[in-house]
């Protein structure tokens, strides 16, 4: 894409939390035109062309790919994205997609394949990792590491008990249009309940940070008469031989909120450990705190800058627009981090379903 010209946004699945942070994002840019919007609801596509300025709204994806987007937001329903990436990376356009990246890991790994034949970005919104203390955590296991990875310890708590159950929402929606309540209560659509919904996060971070694949998973899951799982209890072996632990744990929202800058305590639980051949790292999003210590006596605590752990996805809008337009920018969420992390949880599924482990089918990366 040359210099100066616009790249032309599609989103496909334009809901409350696309209205809340990728849309006004994207519309805040000099260099992105709206160019198309889909969703159901009338009203909704209506009021997206109104507050917005998309060109073109529409209940049919296939209509907004037909305009010939550069970029494609996939928001929609989890279960919806494997078609809906897809068609947006064979219709030529780079590609943003929400968390997970897939309900089904053969689907996810086929889409990371599609983009690497076709040369297109594949972005997933892992806002985690473009924070501060992720950033630094990724540099301090790049350089001096913890030596072979040998234990990762992810703890997360956060406020989606309501959201799950049906009976409520999450901080963070958009004022006007609440998410609806079967893309995150009927597995057919979200592929589960929390370790979809926010394990698959603290997941992409830590896949991220250690470059694991798991090989065999053993899970516990906590429904509390919800349809989907509430609390989530996983262990884990790597492909490497390491070890793991998974904490998931949804709460009132009132006691693990949205981050927000004035508004510092409680924040989202999100905590990863990892330990190896020659020391450990912790980085604990929750407190801002990020420490390297090994064998050879190495020290590290680092001095982040305040709120350096508080979520915030705007970041990967922003990459997305970057890669489309040739700029130098990184992808910290690319589509394998997304496919390791669907692997993970699909076998977790998988274990808690029949009580015994279950093994990680292989799929190429």
């Amino acid at each position: 894409m040359g210099s100066g010209r616009r790249v032309r946004v599609g989103v496909i699945g334009a809901g409350s939390w696309a209205i809340a942070n990728h849309i006004p994002i994207l519309a805040a840019r000099d260099d992105v035109e709206l160019v198309s919007a889909v969703r159901t609801n009338r009203e909704a596509l209506a009021m997206l062309r109104d507050r917005f300025g998309f060109e073109h709204v529409s209940h049919d994806y296939r209509e907004a790919l037909a305009l010939d987007p550069d970029a494609v937001v996939v928001a929609s329903p989890a279960g919806l994205h494997y078609e809906h990436v897809r068609a947006a990376l064979q219709a030529g356009a780079h590609v943003l997609c929400e968390k997970p990246f897939t309900t089904e890991p053969d689907h996810a790994w086929e889409l990371n394949g599609i983009a690497s034949e076709l040369g297109r970005h594949l972005v997933l919104a892992l806002g985690w990792n473009y924070r501060p203390t992720a950033v630094e955590a990724k540099r301090l296991m790049e350089d001096p590491g913890v030596g072979e990875v040998q234990h990762v310890l992810v703890a997360m708590a956060s406020g989606l008990r309501g959201l799950l159950h049906g009976t409520g929402s999450y901080r963070g929606q958009d004022a006007f249009f609440r998410p609806a309540q079967e893309t995150w209560t009927d597995p057919r659509l979200s592929g589960g309940g929390y370790a979809p919904a926010a394990l698959s996060h603290a997941l992409g971070l830590a896949l991220w940070l250690t470059g694991q694949r798991a090989s065999e998973v053993f899970a516990f899951m906590n429904n509390e008469g919800a349809a989907v799982d509430l609390h989530d209890a996983i262990s884990v072996r790597f492909r490497s031989g390491a070890t793991g632990s998974i904490s998931g744990a949804s709460s009132p929202p009132g006691g693990s909120a949205v981050d927000q800058e004035d508004a510092p305590w409680p924040r989202h639980q999100l905590q990863v450990r990892v330990y190896g051949t020659e020391g450990h790292l912790v980085a604990d999003l929750e407190r801002d705190f990020l420490w390297l210590f090994r064998d050879d006596g190495r020290d590290v605590k680092v001095d982040l800058p305040p709120h350096a752990g508080l979520y915030g996805c705007e970041d990967p809008p922003d990459v997305l627009i970057d890669l489309a337009l040739g700029k130098a920018a990184e992808n910290r969420s690319p589509a394998d981090v997304g496919a390791r992390t669907v692997e993970l949880l699909s076998a977790a599924y998988e274990s808690a379903s029949t009580g015994a482990v279950a093994q990680v089918s292989w799929q190429e990366a």
